[in-house]
């Protein structure tokens, strides 16, 4: 469903360098998916939603949560990156459909990875 914006990440030399740890691994074990997912929708929601973000391009660590380095593997990870990526326009805020696609799409990176 995702191809054609994951053979685009796929040719980008630092969005491919990404990869899920075993501890992160082992978290989203112990969590399950559907925690994961909640996370992605909360992080996405509250970081990455809003019009006017005052830490636009910082908001997201590159470490520390699995969501956080789906987020940079994918392109969600700032306003930016996801009007270059995903054409999303900045300074507007995201509709319940434009997050749900990206959770989405960091969703599927995260089960591609533990895979």
């Amino acid at each position: 469903m995702y191809e054609e914006i994951f053979n685009k990440l796929a040719k980008s030399e630092f969005r491919s360098k990404f990869r899920l740890r075993e501890k992160e691994k082992e978290y989203i074990q112990s969590k399950g998916l559907d925690v994961i997912r909640s996370h992605a929708r909360d992080f996405i929601a509250k970081r990455i939603a809003p019009a006017q973000i005052s830490n636009d391009g910082k908001q997201t660590p590159m470490k520390g949560h699995p969501v956080f380095i789906a987020q940079h593997a994918t392109a969600c990870c700032c306003r930016g990156c996801i009007s270059k990526w995903h054409h999303f326009q900045k300074g507007v805020e995201l509709t319940n459909v434009q997050q749900e696609y990206l959770v989405n799409i960091i969703m599927e990176w995260i089960v591609r990875q533990i895979r």
